[in-house]
């Protein structure tokens, strides 16, 4: 399998969802999953095998920039992803920076964080687990 296909324009905020503005770091899209840099509390693109800061998720961006322009990220709660999801289904950060995945692409070396469950095949209830545990085989 790969990454969500994710289109911008159909990633809404659920109504009880929880959201946090901020500065993008980087160049960001609606449905990336960011985290916030530590050395400047920037939101930049996580990925499961990036730097140790990169693995720990922060939210998933409701709007799209460069950086230093104005974000919203979604904390938790529901999300339409603007992406086909199968209910029931756990996704996970991915190994590309800002994506969002299903276990199969969890590969050697990279990071179990999980990034929600699809509870419909268009919404995601979105509760980050860092599981510090890297897949070995």
């Amino acid at each position: 399998m790969t990454d969500l296909s994710i289109t911008p324009a159909n990633v809404l905020r659920g109504a009880n969802s929880r959201a946090e503005n901020g500065i993008f770091g980087a160049t960001v899209t609606q449905g990336q999953v960011v985290y916030r840099d530590p050395a400047d509390g920037r939101f930049k693109l996580a990925d499961t095998d990036g730097a140790a800061d990169a693995r720990v998720p922060y939210g998933i961006a409701l709007n799209a920039g460069a950086a230093g322009q104005p974000a919203t990220v979604l904390r938790s709660g529901e999300i339409a992803i603007g992406a086909t999801l199968v209910p029931g289904t756990t996704y996970y950060l991915s190994p590309t920076p800002g994506g969002i995945a299903p276990l199969t692409d969890v590969a050697v070396g990279d990071d179990y964080t999980v990034v929600g469950i699809a509870i419909s095949a268009s919404v995601l209830k979105v509760g980050f687990l860092v599981s510090g545990v890297t897949r070995a085989t």
